[in-house]
């Protein structure tokens, strides 16, 4: 197991990334490249500068950093008090927090000595071997699922979803808590022809009662700005209120629990 990784951002009394008050660990690197994705800073593996937010005069920021299985879990253990009271924990997300996989698994290691709840927010986009040891070492997974089409997907994530289908496949029938995220991006995940798709595939698999939806918003537009990237979600507008129940409904007429944002 790594001792150490690359950590872009750590998140204190998170209580959208799973149950309870968390800490969500932000892992840096993702193999995918969605285009509505809202931590690009996430996107590279390495330590990266950004320039500083309202900064007149240019200044610039590290983003990413190295730490130590030691050095998160020190982070994690001073909010103990508020998961012990709320039934929360520490949330692994990214990026891809399976991109870094062995010292994904050190820390989880530590947090099982600990007795502290996990839970892995995740593309399923890795190796079926990892997929599955990461699994069965969590409490709950955070499954995103964007597009059915393997075309669209290649198209608007920049990989095949061959693998994420078959780790969600395999997911099912682990014993390990699991719901869907869905991403709620205009003109891409929104058609009928999609999120029927996605209904009737999760349905399918028998394993999944709780589906939430995550409507693109627009709070990642001046990161994209400062780190010198293209938006390529710029001139899109986020779903309105009336779409994202129009979308909740069809998700709920397949029996699923729907939660908006998490």
């Amino acid at each position: 197991m790594m001792n150490s990784g690359i950590i872009f951002k750590i998140k204190k009394y998170a209580i959208h990334d799973g149950p309870g008050i968390r800490t969500t660990i932000f892992l840096k690197g993702c193999s995918l490249d969605c285009w509505w994705c809202h931590n690009p800073e996430g996107k590279m593996p390495k330590p990266q500068v950004m320039k500083a937010d309202h900064s007149p005069d240019g200044k610039q920021q590290a983003v990413g950093k190295k730490m130590s299985v030691e050095e998160v879990i020190s982070e994690i253990e001073k909010d103990i008090i508020f998961y012990d009271e709320s039934g929360g924990g520490v949330t692994f997300s990214g990026g891809e927090p399976l991109l870094q996989a062995p010292f994904l698994l050190a820390m989880l290691k530590a947090c099982q000595e600990k007795q502290i709840h996990t839970v892995v927010d995740t593309s399923g986009y890795a190796p079926d071997e990892v997929f599955i040891e990461i699994c069965n070492m969590i409490d709950v997974v955070l499954f995103d699922l964007k597009l059915m089409d393997d075309e669209m997907h290649r198209r608007y994530t920049g990989v095949s979803n061959k693998k994420i289908l078959k780790n969600l496949n395999i997911l099912s029938k682990l014993r390990t808590p699991h719901h869907i995220r869905f991403p709620l991006i205009p003109g891409i995940t929104d058609t009928d022809e999609n999120v029927l798709s996605v209904a009737k595939f999760v349905r399918e698999l028998g394993s999944v009662s709780r589906i939430d939806i995550l409507p693109m918003h627009r709070i990642a537009d001046g990161k994209y700005r400062r780190l010198g990237m293209q938006s390529k979600m710029a001139n899109k507008q986020p779903p309105s209120p009336d779409e994202i129940t129009t979308i909740k409904r069809q998700f709920e007429d397949f029996g699923f629990s729907v939660i908006i944002g998490g």
